[in-house]
This record gives C-alpha cells, structure tokens and sequence, in this order.
C-alpha cells in the first residue's frame, strides 16, 4: 500500500531550516528598528510633556537597600531651583541628603507630597543632619514652583526641564517618583522605587544616620 504524505508548506519549501532562522532572525531585527524609531508614549518624557496624569506607569514602592561597600561614586548634584536660586551638595561629611524627583504632572509624586513634607518637617524638628531636595523633572519651574507651593513644600527642588540633571543619579531613576538615600560620602544608600511613606524613609534615613 503506498503511503501519501501532505506537501510540506510553502514556506518550508521556500526557507529550509537555515533560510527560515535567518529569515526569523531578520524579520526580529526589522521589529526592533522600527520599535527603536518609534516613540514611546508611556515614557517619562512624554508623559510629561501631555501633563494630563493619564496612563501613568510608576514604581512599585520597591526598597533597595545598598550595602556601604557596594555603593558607586558619590552623587554630584547642583543648579538652579524652581524659584530662582541656586543649590549644591552639602560637603561637610556628616549630611543624609534625601533626593525625591517628581513632577506636578505625575499623580503619584503629588498624593506623596505631603508626606515627604511631613518627614522634612520632622527631621528638622529633631536637628538631624539631613538635607532634602527634589529635582523637578521635565517641567517649567514656574509650573512646579506654583505646585510646591500649593503643596506647602518648604524644601527646595532643582528644576530638570532638560532631563539631564537626572542622569547624575547613576540610573536609579527610572521612573518618578523616586527617592534615593545619599549617606553623608554622597553615595546611594538606599531607594524608594514609586511612592514614599513616612514611616519607609523615616526607617531609611535613620538607618543611614546610624552607619556613622
């Protein structure tokens, strides 16, 4: 009895096992380059630029803790502010400096607002040597200046309408918000990845207070 088996595929027949892997292989590339070309609309820079707090993709409120022998180089951060002045990294020493980028535009930085506040507003009230400062992310600073003040936010923040002042935080901000530990070296202690709580950077700053 004679045994018919089905015409494989026209593909196959065209592409054989190595035809088909290149073929794959280059029709993965052309995705890539066209995904590359494209623009990403949940991206932190369009996201604000529309300033519509819609489809906004934060954090977790993930904590990474980063052990005193494992930590890079110390931060550098310095420029103008959202009302005009100037600020620079304090370089006694003996400092916690507390890093929030945000932006009036993202809804998660503006409900955990006054909770950093209220942290600041503590740490002040008990003479600790910790320094906040935000850093207003892709934002004209009058717009962030008018924010912070409808907030009540009395510690500074250093305007980031360009978006090159974040790149001096070694990539640990991906995303806003984000709060990052500095010890008193200016290192990268610790990170809050999405919103902050009072009692988390409390237990972080404390925790980084404590290493001295």
């Amino acid at each position: 009895m004679t045994s018919f088996l089905p015409e494989p595929p026209l593909a196959a027949t065209l592409f054989g096992p190595s035809r088909r892997g290149a073929f794959t292989v280059a029709l993965g590339a052309a995705s890539l380059a066209l995904t590359a070309c494209s623009s990403d609309p949940n991206s932190i820079a369009e996201q604000a630029k529309r300033g519509d707090q819609k489809g906004y993709v934060s954090g977790d409120g993930s904590i990474e803790r980063i052990a005193a022998g494992e930590r890079k180089g110390p931060v550098t951060l310095s420029g103008s502010t959202i009302d005009g002045g100037t600020w620079s990294m304090p370089d006694d020493g003996r400092t916690v400096v507390v890093v929030n980028v945000w932006g009036s535009w993202c809804a998660p930085c503006v409900a955990e607002a006054p909770h950093l506040q209220s942290v600041w507003t503590a740490v002040q009230a008990d003479a600790k040597p910790v320094q906040f400062i935000g850093i207003d992310f892709r934002e004209d600073p009058a717009r962030g200046q008018a924010f912070a003040a409808k907030a009540g936010l009395t510690y500074p923040s250093l305007t980031d309408e360009s978006g090159l002042l974040i790149l001096e935080l070694q990539g640990k901000a991906p995303t806003v918000p984000t709060t990052l530990v500095l010890d008193p070296q200016g290192r990268i202690a610790a990170r809050i990845a999405g919103t902050a709580t009072e009692v988390t950077l409390t237990g972080l700053i404390d925790d980084v207070l404590a290493e001295a």
